[in-house]
């Protein structure tokens, strides 16, 4: 059970929101390449609070509307950036209003909610308390002193249990997040009981709290209850939640403090990532900075987009976009030195029979008995493993970055043994074992690469007609010097470019 924060509606989703999800989408894809059949993946939207009843009278449109429209754009986007989810949950379906009214009755009759008077400085597009601050201390923002009767969870009392999940090694991650979660869960000052509820007055857009409908639930409580709305409590506990670290509080302390109360186990995993700046500095809509995911797939396409994310963005630190860097990255890794050496080992003009050698062990004894060689068999032997690894923890960009190492490699191999001139001089021997050599290294990278830039690999697997029920991440071994083949394969005579590189106008 993966899930991506839901993403609030008060504006169209920007590339941030698409790390997110691609992230959870990769992380959702290795686990069905490792044959986890029963997977749930899901994402959605939140839709209520102060910050939407605003955006909505800026637009101009009535909130149900406003809310349909903002969501639709993040059905869009994710579908054309490959993110398969399994479920898209919104705040403002019955379904959800029934699991948070249920799990709300849960926390009163356990004792954990009680009412008061709740005093402090609101920031209403956090949708957050701050602390004793005129000034947000987690973004910024312009906070209001608000005073009103709430209903409140005892956050306090859960102190203790919050820091037995948090001490766990791979509660929150990468540890730097957990390492600041636990400095403010072990502060009993900063650890305070929060208000869990708002006067209808003031947010009139969200759940009523059951039997006190003066009340609406806060906005948080409200959101989090989704991921139940989706488990309906067959997928219990989620395995990765991922978040960015702007909402880490909440799902690092809230969410597990509510869970607990509600006598359920908090989340297996939270993986926490950074932000992306642009150019070296911060997104926002006054800077004009802000990046739309389908303007760069425009220039980049989908793979191109996914991939520039996946190998760019590192958990611990913010990311930089850069259109230069972009472009870079794109046209060296996926256009020369994976799609060239595609193009070069299918090409009619080296394999006229359009085939997958065999592997004949004498031929590569005899004619590849070189240094490149022997390091590129002894990468790709090893590179399952390795990204196996880095996948399992989300860290794609070094999986990635082992897949390219090799690439490089084998793309150093294929010109050291000139197969242009073993063509012209009839050498098929010696030509068949290094176009073995170069697609079983493809096909191994193709496969491997399938959570990153699915419709990529499809391309590139199918172009070495490697059927559909032999891509998964089981079907790399045996490699064909391990176990090699009794007859050559054919592969597609179909002309493809896998990737084509994106061409810079000069100004």
């Amino acid at each position: 059970f993966i899930t991506t924060p839901i993403f609030y509606v008060n504006a169209p989703p920007h590339i941030g929101h698409v790390y997110s999800a691609v992230i959870a989408d990769a992380a959702h894809r290795f686990q069905v390449l490792l044959g986890h059949q029963e997977t749930v993946f899901s994402t959605g939207t939140d839709e209520h609070g102060n910050k939407i009843q605003e955006a909505a009278l800026q637009s101009g449109s009535p909130l149900p509307q406003y809310c349909d429209h903002i969501s639709q754009q993040y059905r869009t986007v994710f579908q054309s950036c490959d993110v398969g989810y399994t479920d898209f949950v919104r705040t403002t379906e019955e379904r959800h209003k029934t699991e948070v009214h249920k799990f709300w009755n849960i926390l009163q009759a356990g004792g954990h909610i009680y009412t008061g008077t709740y005093s402090g400085w609101y920031c209403t597009p956090d949708e957050a308390y701050g602390c004793l601050y005129k000034v947000s201390a987690e973004s910024g923002h312009r906070v209001e002193w608000t005073d009103e009767e709430n209903f409140i969870f005892r956050l306090s009392s859960f102190q203790d249990d919050l820091l037995h999940w948090l001490r766990k090694e791979r509660s929150v991650y990468p540890a730097k997040f957990r390492h600041q979660l636990i400095h403010f869960v072990s502060n009993s000052e900063l650890l305070r009981d929060v208000s869990v509820s708002r006067p209808r007055e003031r947010v009139h857009w969200g759940i009523p709290v059951p039997g006190a409908p003066h009340q609406t639930i806060y906005v948080w409580l409200d959101a989090l209850v989704s991921y139940m709305t989706v488990a309906q409590s067959r997928w219990w506990p989620p395995d990765l939640q991922v978040v960015g670290k702007d909402i880490l509080k909440f799902h690092g302390v809230y969410w597990p403090a509510f869970l607990i109360a509600a006598g359920l186990e908090p989340p297996r995993s939270l993986l926490c990532h950074s932000h992306w700046t642009v150019d070296g500095e911060k997104m926002s809509k006054s800077k004009h900075n802000v990046i739309d995911p389908l303007e760069c797939i425009g220039k980049y396409t989908t793979s191109g987009l996914r991939y520039f994310l996946l190998r760019e963005g590192v958990a611990h630190s913010d990311g930089n976009y850069s259109e230069t860097k972009a472009i870079r990255i794109l046209n060296s890794e996926l256009a020369d030195s994976l799609g060239n050496l595609l193009n070069r080992c299918t090409a009619t003009t080296l394999n006229p029979g359009h085939i997958f050698p065999k592997f004949c062990q004498h031929s590569f004894n005899t004619y590849c008995d070189s240094a490149d060689a022997s390091r590129l068999v002894d990468m790709v032997s090893a590179l399952p493993d390795l990204v196996k690894e880095h996948f399992e923890v989300c860290n794609f960009y070094k999986g990635i970055d082992s897949v390219i190492q090799t690439l490089h490699v084998a793309n150093r191999f294929f010109e050291s043994q000139k197969p242009w001139e073993l063509c012209k001089k009839n050498l098929s021997p010696h030509l068949n074992s290094v176009l073995n050599l170069t697609m079983e290294t493809l096909r191994v990278c193709g496969i491997l690469l399938q959570p990153i830039v699915p419709a990529l690999s499809d391309a590139l697997l199918g172009k070495l007609r490697i059927s559909k029920d032999k891509r998964m991440w089981r079907d790399v071994r045996p490699l064909s010097w391990e176990q090699g083949r009794l007859c050559d394969i054919p592969i597609s005579d179909e002309k493809i470019t896998l990737y084509r590189r994106i061409i810079i106008p000069k100004t």
